[in-house]
């Protein structure tokens, strides 16, 4: 729990926003500015991960999945615990996830925040529908921190917490 409180911390320390540093996916916009570009790209990498995590049942997707998250991942997850490694992240999402249900980004809850000389932090909110039923029964608050090197995107922390009931 310190792990995570510091992280919190020296995220919000680190990373001065103003409101014209954040974009949602109701914004409105009419000029591009590095700021689009930081959302549109965030969203595209949402949309990939979370393709691959849908259909994880698939070896392939499943490694694909896999392929966005440092080896060193810290994933922290309200219920499930924390894993510290993709192995073990891989290993859960196998085990729990993959064939039982997939995950939709609620509409609209979507922002991403830069991080100066690091990357990106995503924000929103996740729904999880049962592959069995078609129900989506369960919602949740995310955030993930992107690390951007050479042109590659990858996954350094994600939090995943709040999970309720969908109404």
């Amino acid at each position: 729990m310190t792990k995570l409180i510091l992280l919190i911390g020296t995220l919000l320390a680190i990373t001065p926003l103003t409101a014209s540093a954040v974009f949602t996916a109701g914004d409105q916009r009419t000029t591009a500015s590095p700021t689009d570009s930081l959302f549109d790209t965030i969203a595209a990498l949402d949309s990939a991960v979370f393709d691959a995590f849908n259909k994880c049942s698939s070896p392939e997707q499943l490694q694909k999945h896999a392929s966005f998250f440092a080896p060193d991942v810290e994933f922290y997850h309200d219920m499930g615990g924390v894993t510290w490694t993709r192995q073990a992240m891989i290993a859960n999402t196998r085990k729990n996830v993959c064939g039982n249900f997939r995950r939709e980004l609620v509409p609209g809850t979507l922002k991403a925040f830069p991080i100066k000389n690091f990357g990106a932090i995503e924000q929103g909110t996740h729904r999880f529908c049962q592959f069995a039923t078609g129900k989506c029964d369960g919602l949740a608050e995310f955030v993930i921190v992107w690390q951007h090197q050479k042109a590659s995107w990858q996954i350094t922390r994600v939090l995943s917490y709040a999970h309720r009931a969908n109404d």
